[in-house]
């Protein structure tokens, strides 16, 4: 009987963190981070665009730094181009929630897990998107933000996996870091906002988080 009852205690405290990490992820939804300046020079425009699953920053070609595009494949002709960070086995095989396995989700949230940056092009908007103004010093601080997160070579290169994007629009690079239930596709992106002075969430897993705050 003892036994038993160890057993549901284990089971109980195993159910709670679960709620406990939803309960505080939407405390910290919640809380807005304001913009460091808030009436900034807004010069461009940026989107936010998701797949449900993914949180992508998209920025217009003619905007991003030559450093960031710089080993970028077949970009010449893109006229926008979307960066996300995220847990390596999970973006290769999950592109929807209808792709999620519990090996996948398990390994991504409870393992410190390798990284990879993704790349999109885009030939025009996308009406999804959700719009950002931003200033010209923080669109500095974004794309030197996602530059730091690509993992280089000894020459300084990116290094793309090959054959491995969903179509022939999109590519994948090694990325610095590694994932985790606290550190998420999302959270990177909101990271990247709040560094840069932008509005962002004082902390989000979740692709809603970041983007409710700009519609």
């Amino acid at each position: 009987m003892k036994t038993f009852l160890k057993i549901l205690k284990w089971i109980g405290f195993m159910l709670l963190i679960p709620i406990f990490y939803f309960v505080l992820s939407f405390l910290f939804i919640y809380i807005t981070i304001y913009r460091e300046t808030q009436n900034p020079d807004s010069e461009k425009t940026i989107f936010l665009s998701t797949n449900g699953v993914h949180l992508g920053i998209v920025i217009p070609r003619e905007v991003v730094s030559e450093s960031l595009t710089a080993g970028i494949k077949n970009q010449e002709l893109a006229k926008y181009l979307s960066f996300g960070w995220g847990d390596e086995n999970f973006y290769l095989h999950t592109l929807t929630w209808n792709d999620l396995t519990f090996n996948n989700a398990s390994t991504a949230l409870f393992l410190n897990s390798p990284t990879l940056m993704h790349v999109t092009q885009y030939p025009t908007k996308q009406d999804k998107w959700v719009a950002v103004n931003i200033s010209k010093d923080e669109l500095s601080s974004l794309t030197t933000f996602i530059e730091k997160a690509f993992r280089t070579n000894k020459k300084g290169q990116k290094i793309i996996l090959d054959g491995k994007g969903y179509h022939k629009y999109d590519d994948f690079y090694r990325a610095k870091g590694s994932y985790s239930a606290l550190n998420t596709c999302n959270s990177w992106a909101n990271l990247g906002f709040k560094e840069s002075g932008m509005k962002a969430c004082f902390w989000t897993p979740f692709d809603f988080g970041l983007i409710n705050k700009y519609k």
